[in-house]
């Protein structure tokens, strides 16, 4: 499974990398961003966790493949 940021509403609290750092990192300017292209079986339920503590309710899962 993939997960995403909305860029659009992302502000930084940083509260997904804390919960899944293997997941999620600040960037340099930051602003969350994902850094695995699929969730690892074991990070799903602190992924979980993070997308339900974001303030913004800016991550969220992704059925879909990306573009490209």
């Amino acid at each position: 499974m993939r997960v995403e940021i909305n860029p659009d509403q992302c502000e930084g609290h940083g509260r997904c990398a804390i919960t899944a750092p293997d997941v999620f990192k600040i960037d340099a300017d930051g602003w969350g961003q994902v850094i695995v292209d699929d969730v690892p079986e074991d990070q799903r339920v602190r992924v979980d966790r993070a997308i339900r503590l974001c303030p913004k309710q800016a991550i969220a899962w992704v059925t879909s493949t990306p573009a490209g």
